[in-house]
Protein backbone atom coordinates (compact mmCIF):
# COMPACT_ATOMS: atom_id res chain seq x y z
CA UNK A 1 0.00 0.00 0.00
CA UNK A 2 1.21 3.70 -1.07
CA UNK A 3 2.24 6.14 1.74
CA UNK A 4 -0.85 8.31 -0.18
CA UNK A 5 -3.59 5.70 0.21
CA UNK A 6 -2.31 5.33 3.53
CA UNK A 7 -2.72 8.51 4.54
CA UNK A 8 -6.14 8.56 2.72
CA UNK A 9 -7.13 5.66 4.36
CA UNK A 10 -6.24 6.86 8.12
CA UNK A 11 -8.24 9.88 7.67
CA UNK A 12 -10.93 8.88 6.29
CA UNK A 13 -13.65 8.50 9.68
CA UNK A 14 -12.12 12.18 10.65
CA UNK A 15 -13.02 13.69 7.08
CA UNK A 16 -16.59 10.93 6.93
CA UNK A 17 -17.37 12.61 9.91
CA UNK A 18 -16.92 16.60 9.67
CA UNK A 19 -18.42 16.88 6.39
CA UNK A 20 -20.54 19.98 4.55
CA UNK A 21 -22.11 19.06 1.13
CA UNK A 22 -25.64 19.76 0.44
CA UNK A 23 -26.28 15.75 0.74
CA UNK A 24 -25.36 15.68 4.44
CA UNK A 25 -28.00 18.27 4.70
CA UNK A 26 -30.71 18.10 2.14
CA UNK A 27 -30.29 14.79 0.82
CA UNK A 28 -34.01 14.42 0.36
CA UNK A 29 -35.13 14.64 -3.63
CA UNK A 30 -37.79 17.21 -3.07
CA UNK A 31 -34.91 20.09 -2.10
CA UNK A 32 -32.11 18.99 -5.41
CA UNK A 33 -33.89 21.97 -7.18
CA UNK A 34 -35.98 24.72 -6.78
CA UNK A 35 -38.25 22.99 -9.59
CA UNK A 36 -38.29 19.75 -7.18
CA UNK A 37 -39.22 21.94 -4.02
CA UNK A 38 -41.90 23.64 -5.65
CA UNK A 39 -43.30 20.62 -7.36
CA UNK A 40 -43.17 19.15 -3.82
CA UNK A 41 -45.13 22.10 -2.27
CA UNK A 42 -47.95 21.83 -5.04
CA UNK A 43 -48.13 17.99 -3.30
CA UNK A 44 -48.62 19.48 0.34
CA UNK A 45 -52.19 18.10 0.85
CA UNK A 46 -51.66 15.01 -0.31
CA UNK A 47 -48.34 14.46 1.36
CA UNK A 48 -50.22 15.34 4.29
CA UNK A 49 -52.51 12.88 3.95
CA UNK A 50 -50.16 9.80 3.39
CA UNK A 51 -48.31 11.31 6.22
CA UNK A 52 -50.64 12.13 8.73
CA UNK A 53 -51.92 8.16 9.78
CA UNK A 54 -48.39 6.74 8.43
CA UNK A 55 -46.87 5.33 11.98
CA UNK A 56 -43.53 3.84 12.44
CA UNK A 57 -43.01 0.32 14.44
CA UNK A 58 -40.60 -0.94 17.27
CA UNK A 59 -38.04 -2.04 15.13
CA UNK A 60 -37.67 1.15 12.53
CA UNK A 61 -37.06 3.02 15.55
CA UNK A 62 -34.88 0.86 17.79
CA UNK A 63 -32.31 -0.48 14.57
CA UNK A 64 -33.41 0.54 11.05
CA UNK A 65 -33.13 4.53 12.12
CA UNK A 66 -30.06 4.12 14.48
CA UNK A 67 -28.31 3.20 11.09
CA UNK A 68 -28.54 6.78 9.66
CA UNK A 69 -25.83 7.77 12.71
CA UNK A 70 -23.33 5.45 10.79
CA UNK A 71 -21.98 4.81 14.35
CA UNK A 72 -23.87 3.27 17.57
CA UNK A 73 -23.44 5.13 20.96
CA UNK A 74 -21.22 3.60 23.48
CA UNK A 75 -23.37 1.55 25.64
CA UNK A 76 -21.87 2.37 29.02
CA UNK A 77 -24.87 2.99 31.58
CA UNK A 78 -26.30 0.88 34.36
CA UNK A 79 -28.94 1.11 36.48
CA UNK A 80 -27.08 3.06 39.20
CA UNK A 81 -25.91 5.69 36.53
CA UNK A 82 -29.42 6.12 35.54
CA UNK A 83 -30.74 6.67 39.33
CA UNK A 84 -28.16 9.46 39.59
CA UNK A 85 -29.28 10.97 36.11
CA UNK A 86 -32.56 10.92 37.69
CA UNK A 87 -31.64 12.96 40.43
CA UNK A 88 -29.60 15.59 38.21
CA UNK A 89 -32.08 16.36 35.71
CA UNK A 90 -34.92 16.47 38.43
CA UNK A 91 -33.35 18.16 41.37
CA UNK A 92 -32.38 21.45 40.25
CA UNK A 93 -33.38 25.05 41.35
CA UNK A 94 -36.53 24.74 41.57
CA UNK A 95 -37.18 23.00 44.86
CA UNK A 96 -35.45 25.91 46.21
CA UNK A 97 -37.37 28.80 43.97
CA UNK A 98 -40.87 27.24 43.56
CA UNK A 99 -41.64 26.48 47.15
CA UNK A 100 -41.33 29.19 49.04
CA UNK A 101 -42.89 31.17 45.72
CA UNK A 102 -46.03 28.76 45.89
CA UNK A 103 -46.23 28.63 49.69
CA UNK A 104 -46.44 32.28 50.07
CA UNK A 105 -48.66 33.17 46.64
CA UNK A 106 -51.35 30.10 46.52
CA UNK A 107 -50.94 26.56 49.04
CA UNK A 108 -49.89 28.09 51.91
CA UNK A 109 -48.35 25.56 54.39
CA UNK A 110 -50.75 22.79 52.32
CA UNK A 111 -47.83 23.39 49.46
CA UNK A 112 -46.87 19.83 50.92
CA UNK A 113 -49.68 18.85 49.13
CA UNK A 114 -48.98 20.45 46.04
CA UNK A 115 -46.12 18.15 45.98
CA UNK A 116 -47.81 14.82 46.91
CA UNK A 117 -50.28 15.96 43.87
CA UNK A 118 -48.17 16.96 41.32
CA UNK A 119 -45.68 13.78 42.65
CA UNK A 120 -48.43 11.83 42.02
CA UNK A 121 -48.95 12.88 38.58
CA UNK A 122 -45.08 12.64 37.67
CA UNK A 123 -44.91 8.99 38.87
CA UNK A 124 -48.46 7.96 36.76
CA UNK A 125 -46.23 9.12 33.51
CA UNK A 126 -43.26 7.66 34.60
CA UNK A 127 -44.94 4.44 34.86
CA UNK A 128 -46.01 5.24 30.53
CA UNK A 129 -42.28 6.35 30.00
CA UNK A 130 -40.96 3.02 31.69
CA UNK A 131 -42.97 0.92 29.84
CA UNK A 132 -42.41 2.97 26.35
CA UNK A 133 -38.38 3.38 27.34
CA UNK A 134 -38.19 -0.76 27.98
CA UNK A 135 -40.34 -1.74 24.91
CA UNK A 136 -38.59 0.80 22.33
CA UNK A 137 -35.11 1.66 23.55
CA UNK A 138 -34.56 4.44 21.23
CA UNK A 139 -32.53 7.56 21.83
CA UNK A 140 -35.53 9.62 20.50
CA UNK A 141 -37.69 9.26 23.42
CA UNK A 142 -41.21 11.02 23.68
CA UNK A 143 -41.22 11.67 20.14
CA UNK A 144 -39.96 7.66 19.28
CA UNK A 145 -42.93 6.50 21.36
CA UNK A 146 -45.63 8.84 19.92
CA UNK A 147 -44.30 8.16 16.36
CA UNK A 148 -44.91 4.15 16.26
CA UNK A 149 -48.17 4.83 17.91
CA UNK A 150 -49.71 8.08 16.61
CA UNK A 151 -47.99 9.11 13.58
CA UNK A 152 -45.15 11.29 12.15
CA UNK A 153 -47.47 14.24 11.97
CA UNK A 154 -48.17 14.20 15.82
CA UNK A 155 -44.56 13.40 17.28
CA UNK A 156 -43.26 16.27 15.38
CA UNK A 157 -45.63 18.42 16.78
CA UNK A 158 -45.49 17.15 20.50
CA UNK A 159 -41.52 17.10 20.26
CA UNK A 160 -40.92 20.26 18.66
CA UNK A 161 -42.93 21.86 21.66
CA UNK A 162 -40.99 19.84 24.40
CA UNK A 163 -37.26 20.66 22.45
CA UNK A 164 -38.30 24.10 22.56
CA UNK A 165 -38.98 24.27 26.31
CA UNK A 166 -35.81 22.57 26.96
CA UNK A 167 -33.93 25.18 25.28
CA UNK A 168 -35.58 28.31 26.98
CA UNK A 169 -35.33 25.85 30.26
CA UNK A 170 -31.61 25.79 29.95
CA UNK A 171 -31.32 29.29 29.07
CA UNK A 172 -33.07 30.10 31.97
CA UNK A 173 -31.52 27.65 34.24
CA UNK A 174 -28.10 29.19 33.19
CA UNK A 175 -29.34 32.85 33.51
CA UNK A 176 -30.27 31.33 37.67
CA UNK A 177 -26.57 29.82 38.05
CA UNK A 178 -25.21 33.30 37.24
CA UNK A 179 -27.76 34.82 39.67
CA UNK A 180 -26.81 31.83 42.76
CA UNK A 181 -23.01 32.13 42.01
CA UNK A 182 -23.50 36.12 42.17
CA UNK A 183 -25.61 35.71 45.61
CA UNK A 184 -22.80 33.21 46.89
CA UNK A 185 -20.00 35.43 46.14
CA UNK A 186 -21.78 37.79 47.91
CA UNK A 187 -21.60 40.51 45.14
CA UNK A 188 -24.67 42.75 44.39
CA UNK A 189 -27.18 41.35 41.81
CA UNK A 190 -26.25 41.87 38.24
CA UNK A 191 -22.85 42.66 39.37
CA UNK A 192 -21.27 39.84 37.00
CA UNK A 193 -23.42 41.08 33.86
CA UNK A 194 -22.83 43.16 31.58
CA UNK A 195 -25.67 46.52 31.13
CA UNK A 196 -26.33 47.39 27.77
CA UNK A 197 -29.12 50.41 26.40
CA UNK A 198 -30.80 47.76 24.58
CA UNK A 199 -34.45 46.52 25.62
CA UNK A 200 -35.54 45.98 28.60
CA UNK A 201 -35.46 42.71 29.73
CA UNK A 202 -32.29 42.02 27.31
CA UNK A 203 -30.10 44.34 27.78
CA UNK A 204 -27.90 42.10 30.72
CA UNK A 205 -26.10 40.70 28.95
CA UNK A 206 -24.81 36.90 30.35
CA UNK A 207 -21.82 35.38 29.44
CA UNK A 208 -21.42 33.33 32.32
CA UNK A 209 -24.41 31.84 31.61
CA UNK A 210 -23.59 30.94 27.71
CA UNK A 211 -20.18 29.79 29.12
CA UNK A 212 -21.63 27.73 31.82
CA UNK A 213 -23.39 25.98 29.01
CA UNK A 214 -20.62 25.93 26.47
CA UNK A 215 -18.70 24.03 29.50
CA UNK A 216 -21.78 21.74 30.06
CA UNK A 217 -21.55 20.32 26.67
CA UNK A 218 -17.88 19.99 26.02
CA UNK A 219 -18.09 17.70 29.11
CA UNK A 220 -20.96 15.88 27.29
CA UNK A 221 -19.57 15.85 24.44
CA UNK A 222 -16.71 13.87 25.30
CA UNK A 223 -18.18 10.79 26.84
CA UNK A 224 -21.32 9.93 28.35
CA UNK A 225 -19.33 7.81 30.99
CA UNK A 226 -17.12 10.27 32.22
CA UNK A 227 -20.14 12.63 32.40
CA UNK A 228 -22.31 10.41 34.22
CA UNK A 229 -19.38 10.09 36.80
CA UNK A 230 -19.38 13.94 37.17
CA UNK A 231 -23.21 14.14 37.67
CA UNK A 232 -22.64 11.13 39.93
CA UNK A 233 -20.22 13.20 42.50
CA UNK A 234 -22.25 16.96 41.83
CA UNK A 235 -25.84 15.16 42.82
CA UNK A 236 -24.32 13.20 45.90
CA UNK A 237 -23.07 16.90 47.02
CA UNK A 238 -26.74 18.02 46.34
CA UNK A 239 -28.12 15.84 48.01
CA UNK A 240 -26.07 16.00 50.95
CA UNK A 241 -27.30 19.71 51.10
CA UNK A 242 -30.62 18.82 50.78
CA UNK A 243 -30.76 16.45 53.77
CA UNK A 244 -28.82 19.53 56.03
CA UNK A 245 -32.14 21.05 54.96
CA UNK A 246 -34.60 19.39 55.78
CA UNK A 247 -32.94 17.81 59.00
CA UNK A 248 -31.86 21.54 60.30
CA UNK A 249 -35.62 22.38 58.82
CA UNK A 250 -37.24 20.01 61.64
CA UNK A 251 -34.57 21.29 64.47
CA UNK A 252 -36.01 24.48 64.06
CA UNK A 253 -39.95 23.63 63.04
CA UNK A 254 -42.92 25.19 65.12
CA UNK A 255 -46.23 23.36 64.48
CA UNK A 256 -48.01 26.36 65.08
CA UNK A 257 -46.52 27.77 61.74
CA UNK A 258 -48.87 24.94 60.21
CA UNK A 259 -52.25 27.03 61.57
CA UNK A 260 -54.10 27.75 59.14
CA UNK A 261 -53.59 24.96 56.84
CA UNK A 262 -55.46 25.82 53.98
CA UNK A 263 -55.44 29.35 53.51
CA UNK A 264 -56.19 29.81 50.04
CA UNK A 265 -58.23 26.51 50.10
CA UNK A 266 -58.05 23.26 47.46
CA UNK A 267 -58.25 25.79 44.61
CA UNK A 268 -54.22 26.93 46.13
CA UNK A 269 -53.24 23.80 45.85
CA UNK A 270 -53.83 22.78 42.96
CA UNK A 271 -52.90 25.98 41.52
CA UNK A 272 -49.34 25.70 43.37
CA UNK A 273 -49.15 22.02 42.34
CA UNK A 274 -49.38 22.90 38.13
CA UNK A 275 -46.75 25.18 38.80
CA UNK A 276 -44.46 22.96 40.90
CA UNK A 277 -44.71 20.23 38.47
CA UNK A 278 -41.78 21.25 36.49
CA UNK A 279 -39.36 20.83 39.67
CA UNK A 280 -40.10 17.16 38.64
CA UNK A 281 -39.75 17.61 35.07
CA UNK A 282 -36.53 16.08 33.64
CA UNK A 283 -37.48 12.56 34.64
CA UNK A 284 -37.81 11.96 30.65
CA UNK A 285 -34.33 12.58 30.19
CA UNK A 286 -33.58 9.19 31.64
CA UNK A 287 -35.78 7.92 28.32
CA UNK A 288 -33.54 9.22 25.97
CA UNK A 289 -30.65 7.21 27.36
CA UNK A 290 -31.43 3.83 26.13
CA UNK A 291 -29.50 3.42 23.17
CA UNK A 292 -26.55 4.01 25.88
CA UNK A 293 -27.94 1.51 28.64
CA UNK A 294 -26.25 -1.81 28.89
CA UNK A 295 -29.84 -3.65 29.95
CA UNK A 296 -32.35 -1.81 29.00
CA UNK A 297 -35.01 -4.32 30.79
CA UNK A 298 -33.43 -3.83 34.03
CA UNK A 299 -32.13 -0.80 34.14
CA UNK A 300 -34.47 1.93 32.86
CA UNK A 301 -37.22 0.85 35.23
CA UNK A 302 -35.04 1.11 38.27
CA UNK A 303 -33.65 4.01 37.12
CA UNK A 304 -36.88 5.61 36.31
CA UNK A 305 -39.26 4.73 39.05
CA UNK A 306 -36.63 4.64 41.82
CA UNK A 307 -35.06 7.77 40.86
CA UNK A 308 -38.63 9.34 41.52
CA UNK A 309 -39.88 7.72 44.09
CA UNK A 310 -37.46 9.22 45.82
CA UNK A 311 -37.06 12.37 44.40
CA UNK A 312 -40.57 12.72 45.71
CA UNK A 313 -40.34 11.97 49.47
CA UNK A 314 -37.20 14.66 49.08
CA UNK A 315 -39.49 17.06 48.11
CA UNK A 316 -42.60 16.45 50.47
CA UNK A 317 -40.00 16.84 52.92
CA UNK A 318 -38.21 20.05 52.18
CA UNK A 319 -41.68 21.66 51.59
CA UNK A 320 -43.05 20.56 55.17
CA UNK A 321 -39.23 21.49 56.83
CA UNK A 322 -40.16 25.42 55.05
CA UNK A 323 -43.84 25.23 56.51
CA UNK A 324 -43.21 24.61 60.03
CA UNK A 325 -40.32 26.83 60.50
CA UNK A 326 -41.97 30.16 59.36
CA UNK A 327 -45.89 31.13 58.70
CA UNK A 328 -46.63 31.32 54.93
CA UNK A 329 -47.19 34.92 55.21
CA UNK A 330 -43.50 35.56 56.06
CA UNK A 331 -41.91 33.30 53.82
CA UNK A 332 -39.69 35.06 51.07
CA UNK A 333 -41.13 34.51 47.06
CA UNK A 334 -37.49 35.00 46.47
CA UNK A 335 -34.76 32.80 48.67
CA UNK A 336 -37.27 31.06 50.57
CA UNK A 337 -35.01 28.63 52.63
CA UNK A 338 -32.64 31.46 53.52
CA UNK A 339 -34.60 33.52 54.64
CA UNK A 340 -36.31 31.05 56.80
CA UNK A 341 -32.83 29.69 58.20
CA UNK A 342 -31.34 33.31 58.97
CA UNK A 343 -35.30 33.97 60.71
CA UNK A 344 -34.04 30.79 63.26
CA UNK A 345 -30.20 32.24 63.69
CA UNK A 346 -28.74 29.93 60.96
CA UNK A 347 -27.60 33.04 58.67
CA UNK A 348 -24.75 31.61 57.63
CA UNK A 349 -26.66 28.60 56.38
CA UNK A 350 -27.85 30.61 53.15
CA UNK A 351 -24.50 29.97 51.53
CA UNK A 352 -25.31 26.29 52.02
CA UNK A 353 -28.46 26.44 50.45
CA UNK A 354 -26.97 28.86 47.22
CA UNK A 355 -24.00 25.73 47.04
CA UNK A 356 -26.61 23.46 46.63
CA UNK A 357 -28.90 25.12 44.06
CA UNK A 358 -26.27 26.17 42.33
CA UNK A 359 -24.76 22.11 42.45
CA UNK A 360 -28.39 21.24 41.37
CA UNK A 361 -28.42 23.93 38.27
CA UNK A 362 -25.09 22.06 37.19
CA UNK A 363 -26.46 19.12 37.03
CA UNK A 364 -29.43 19.80 35.19
CA UNK A 365 -27.45 21.21 32.67
CA UNK A 366 -24.83 18.56 32.21
CA UNK A 367 -27.84 15.83 31.86
CA UNK A 368 -30.32 18.21 29.74
CA UNK A 369 -26.90 18.65 27.25
CA UNK A 370 -27.14 14.70 27.18
CA UNK A 371 -31.22 14.03 26.66
CA UNK A 372 -31.83 17.33 24.19
CA UNK A 373 -28.73 16.33 21.99
CA UNK A 374 -29.95 12.44 21.64
CA UNK A 375 -34.26 13.95 21.04
CA UNK A 376 -32.27 15.86 18.29
CA UNK A 377 -29.79 12.77 16.80
CA UNK A 378 -33.17 11.06 16.49
CA UNK A 379 -35.14 13.62 15.28
CA UNK A 380 -32.46 14.18 12.51
CA UNK A 381 -32.34 10.32 12.07
CA UNK A 382 -36.13 10.54 10.55
CA UNK A 383 -34.90 13.46 8.54
CA UNK A 384 -37.46 15.95 10.01
CA UNK A 385 -34.16 18.40 10.21
CA UNK A 386 -31.30 17.73 8.37
CA UNK A 387 -29.47 14.14 9.29
CA UNK A 388 -26.32 15.77 9.17
CA UNK A 389 -27.55 16.49 13.10
CA UNK A 390 -28.06 12.90 13.19
CA UNK A 391 -24.30 11.81 12.86
CA UNK A 392 -22.48 10.25 16.26
CA UNK A 393 -18.99 10.34 16.33
CA UNK A 394 -16.72 7.21 15.85
CA UNK A 395 -14.67 8.03 18.54
CA UNK A 396 -16.55 9.57 21.19
CA UNK A 397 -19.77 7.54 20.16
CA UNK A 398 -21.83 10.82 21.20
CA UNK A 399 -23.70 13.05 19.06
CA UNK A 400 -21.53 15.99 18.62
CA UNK A 401 -23.31 18.07 15.81
CA UNK A 402 -26.30 18.05 17.47
CA UNK A 403 -25.18 18.39 20.87
CA UNK A 404 -23.54 21.85 19.00
CA UNK A 405 -27.13 22.66 17.68
CA UNK A 406 -28.94 22.93 20.95
CA UNK A 407 -25.83 24.58 22.60
CA UNK A 408 -25.59 27.63 20.18
CA UNK A 409 -29.52 27.45 20.63
CA UNK A 410 -29.53 27.71 24.36
CA UNK A 411 -26.46 29.72 24.64
CA UNK A 412 -27.67 32.87 22.44
CA UNK A 413 -30.89 32.79 24.23
CA UNK A 414 -29.16 32.96 27.91
CA UNK A 415 -27.19 35.58 26.69
CA UNK A 416 -29.35 38.09 25.90
CA UNK A 417 -32.33 36.96 27.49
CA UNK A 418 -33.04 37.98 30.76
CA UNK A 419 -35.01 35.33 33.41
CA UNK A 420 -38.05 37.25 33.83
CA UNK A 421 -38.54 36.87 29.98
CA UNK A 422 -37.71 33.50 29.89
CA UNK A 423 -39.43 32.88 33.23
CA UNK A 424 -42.62 34.06 31.28
CA UNK A 425 -42.43 31.76 28.68
CA UNK A 426 -43.22 28.43 31.00
CA UNK A 427 -45.70 26.51 28.69
CA UNK A 428 -48.28 23.47 28.77
CA UNK A 429 -45.83 22.13 26.45
CA UNK A 430 -44.49 19.31 29.26
CA UNK A 431 -47.90 18.35 30.49
CA UNK A 432 -49.46 18.33 27.15
CA UNK A 433 -46.47 15.61 26.14
CA UNK A 434 -46.95 13.57 28.79
CA UNK A 435 -51.05 13.16 28.32
CA UNK A 436 -49.97 12.41 24.83
CA UNK A 437 -47.29 9.44 25.79
CA UNK A 438 -50.21 8.36 28.17
CA UNK A 439 -52.67 8.17 25.69
CA UNK A 440 -50.01 6.75 23.01
CA UNK A 441 -49.97 3.80 25.61
CA UNK A 442 -53.68 2.91 25.44
CA UNK A 443 -53.60 2.80 21.52
CA UNK A 444 -50.30 0.49 22.27
CA UNK A 445 -51.60 -2.12 24.61
CA UNK A 446 -55.37 -2.04 22.63
CA UNK A 447 -54.67 -1.47 19.15
CA UNK A 448 -52.29 -3.83 16.70
CA UNK A 449 -51.97 -2.80 13.20
CA UNK A 450 -53.24 -6.11 10.75
CA UNK A 451 -54.90 -7.75 13.83
CA UNK A 452 -57.22 -5.30 15.68
CA UNK A 453 -60.50 -5.38 14.17
CA UNK A 454 -61.96 -1.93 13.02
CA UNK A 455 -64.84 -2.78 15.14
CA UNK A 456 -62.34 -2.17 18.07
CA UNK A 457 -60.77 0.59 16.83
CA UNK A 458 -63.40 2.56 16.67
CA UNK A 459 -64.65 1.59 20.14
CA UNK A 460 -60.73 2.45 21.22
CA UNK A 461 -60.83 6.33 18.96
CA UNK A 462 -64.33 6.57 20.94
CA UNK A 463 -63.24 5.70 24.57
CA UNK A 464 -60.15 8.38 24.12
CA UNK A 465 -61.97 11.22 22.88
CA UNK A 466 -64.63 10.73 26.36
CA UNK A 467 -61.60 9.74 28.48
CA UNK A 468 -59.72 13.16 27.47
CA UNK A 469 -62.59 15.14 26.56
CA UNK A 470 -64.24 14.24 29.97
CA UNK A 471 -60.77 15.28 31.21
CA UNK A 472 -61.03 18.26 29.58
CA UNK A 473 -64.51 19.53 30.88
CA UNK A 474 -63.53 18.05 34.78
CA UNK A 475 -60.17 20.96 34.43
CA UNK A 476 -62.39 23.62 32.78
CA UNK A 477 -65.03 23.31 35.83
CA UNK A 478 -61.99 23.98 38.20
CA UNK A 479 -61.11 26.56 36.48
CA UNK A 480 -64.33 28.59 36.14
CA UNK A 481 -66.02 27.58 39.65
CA UNK A 482 -63.26 25.66 41.55
CA UNK A 483 -66.16 25.21 44.25
CA UNK A 484 -69.16 23.99 42.71
CA UNK A 485 -70.05 20.75 42.09
CA UNK A 486 -72.69 20.61 39.41
CA UNK A 487 -69.94 20.01 36.88
CA UNK A 488 -68.29 17.56 38.39
CA UNK A 489 -71.40 15.09 38.49
CA UNK A 490 -71.63 15.15 35.02
CA UNK A 491 -67.93 14.89 33.86
CA UNK A 492 -66.18 12.99 36.46
CA UNK A 493 -68.84 10.09 35.96
CA UNK A 494 -68.32 10.41 32.07
CA UNK A 495 -64.47 10.10 32.49
CA UNK A 496 -65.28 7.16 35.07
CA UNK A 497 -67.68 5.06 32.15
CA UNK A 498 -65.48 5.51 29.35
CA UNK A 499 -62.10 4.09 31.30
CA UNK A 500 -64.66 1.32 32.63
CA UNK A 501 -66.24 0.78 28.69
CA UNK A 502 -62.17 0.59 27.85
CA UNK A 503 -61.73 -2.19 30.13
CA UNK A 504 -64.48 -3.75 29.92
CA UNK A 505 -65.59 -3.97 26.17
CA UNK A 506 -61.58 -4.09 24.79
CA UNK A 507 -58.84 -6.58 24.73
CA UNK A 508 -55.57 -5.89 25.18
CA UNK A 509 -53.69 -6.77 21.78
CA UNK A 510 -50.28 -6.76 23.65
CA UNK A 511 -48.65 -7.57 26.43
CA UNK A 512 -45.49 -6.04 27.47
CA UNK A 513 -42.81 -8.73 27.12
CA UNK A 514 -40.66 -7.19 30.39
CA UNK A 515 -41.95 -4.38 32.09
CA UNK A 516 -45.69 -3.23 31.92
CA UNK A 517 -48.23 -0.34 33.72
CA UNK A 518 -50.48 -2.35 35.83
CA UNK A 519 -54.00 -1.66 36.12
CA UNK A 520 -54.18 -0.44 32.49
CA UNK A 521 -56.46 1.47 31.31
CA UNK A 522 -57.19 2.93 34.79
CA UNK A 523 -53.64 4.51 35.48
CA UNK A 524 -53.16 5.81 32.11
CA UNK A 525 -56.18 7.18 32.06
CA UNK A 526 -55.94 8.91 35.36
CA UNK A 527 -52.74 9.78 34.11
CA UNK A 528 -53.95 11.61 30.90
CA UNK A 529 -57.22 13.66 33.92
CA UNK A 530 -54.15 14.34 36.26
CA UNK A 531 -51.84 16.04 33.43
CA UNK A 532 -55.35 17.85 31.78
CA UNK A 533 -56.02 19.10 34.87
CA UNK A 534 -53.11 20.31 36.21
CA UNK A 535 -52.72 22.20 32.69
CA UNK A 536 -56.30 23.91 33.10
CA UNK A 537 -54.59 25.28 36.30
CA UNK A 538 -51.79 27.08 34.60
CA UNK A 539 -52.55 30.88 33.24
CA UNK A 540 -54.01 32.04 30.64
CA UNK A 541 -50.22 33.02 28.81
CA UNK A 542 -48.65 29.38 29.12
CA UNK A 543 -51.45 28.54 26.43
CA UNK A 544 -50.87 31.57 24.43
CA UNK A 545 -47.15 30.67 24.01
CA UNK A 546 -48.25 27.05 23.27
CA UNK A 547 -51.01 28.28 20.89
CA UNK A 548 -47.64 30.41 19.36
CA UNK A 549 -44.89 27.90 19.49
CA UNK A 550 -47.07 25.25 17.88
CA UNK A 551 -48.13 27.29 15.07
CA UNK A 552 -44.31 27.97 14.45
CA UNK A 553 -44.19 24.12 14.48
CA UNK A 554 -46.62 23.48 11.97
CA UNK A 555 -45.27 26.22 9.20
CA UNK A 556 -41.81 24.63 9.43
CA UNK A 557 -43.42 21.12 8.98
CA UNK A 558 -45.36 22.14 6.32
CA UNK A 559 -42.12 23.52 4.75
CA UNK A 560 -39.80 21.33 5.02
CA UNK A 561 -40.11 18.25 7.97
CA UNK A 562 -43.62 16.43 5.76
CA UNK A 563 -41.94 16.61 2.45
CA UNK A 564 -38.15 15.83 3.57
CA UNK A 565 -39.93 12.67 5.60
CA UNK A 566 -42.04 11.62 3.03
CA UNK A 567 -39.12 11.28 0.56
CA UNK A 568 -37.22 9.26 2.99
CA UNK A 569 -40.18 7.01 3.79
CA UNK A 570 -40.94 6.13 -0.32
CA UNK A 571 -36.95 5.81 -0.65
CA UNK A 572 -36.89 3.25 2.09
CA UNK A 573 -40.05 1.52 0.04
CA UNK A 574 -38.58 1.46 -2.96
CA UNK A 575 -35.38 0.43 -1.47
CA UNK A 576 -37.73 -2.18 0.02
CA UNK A 577 -38.63 -3.28 -3.02
CA UNK A 578 -35.48 -3.94 -5.10
CA UNK A 579 -34.45 -5.87 -2.68
CA UNK A 580 -37.39 -8.19 -2.24
CA UNK A 581 -37.19 -8.38 -6.41
CA UNK A 582 -33.46 -9.58 -5.70
CA UNK A 583 -34.32 -12.49 -3.00
CA UNK A 584 -36.90 -13.50 -5.27
CA UNK A 585 -34.70 -13.69 -8.94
Amino acid sequence: MSTSTREKDEAEPQRGYWRWSKQDFLPEESFQSWNNYVSALSQTWLRFKDRLFSRSDDATETEELKKQSEHDMKRCLNWWDLIWFGFGAVIGAGIFVLTGQEAHNHAGAAIVLSYVASGFSAMLSVFCYTEFAVEVPSAGGSFSYLRVELGDFVAFITAGNILLESVIGSAAVARSWTSYFTNLLNRPKNSLRIKTNLKEGYNLLDPIASGVLVIASVITIISTRKTSFLNWIASAINTAVIIFVIIAGFVHADTSNLSPFLPYGAKGVFQAAAIIYFAYGGFDSIATMAEETKKPSRDIPIGLVGSMSMITVIYCLMALSLSMMQKYTEIDTGAAFSIAFQSVGMKWAKYVVAFGALKGMTTVLLVARLSQARYITHIARCHMIPPWFALVHPKTGTPINATLLITVASAIIAFFTGLDVLSSLISVSTLFVFMMISAALLVRRYYVRGVTPRENLVKLVMFLVIIIGSSIGISAFWGLKPNGWLGYTVTVPVWFLGTLGMSLFLTQQRVPKVWGVPFVPWLPSLSIATNVFLMGSLEYDAFIRFGVCTVVMLIYYFLFGLHATYDMAHQQQMLKSKVDQTETI
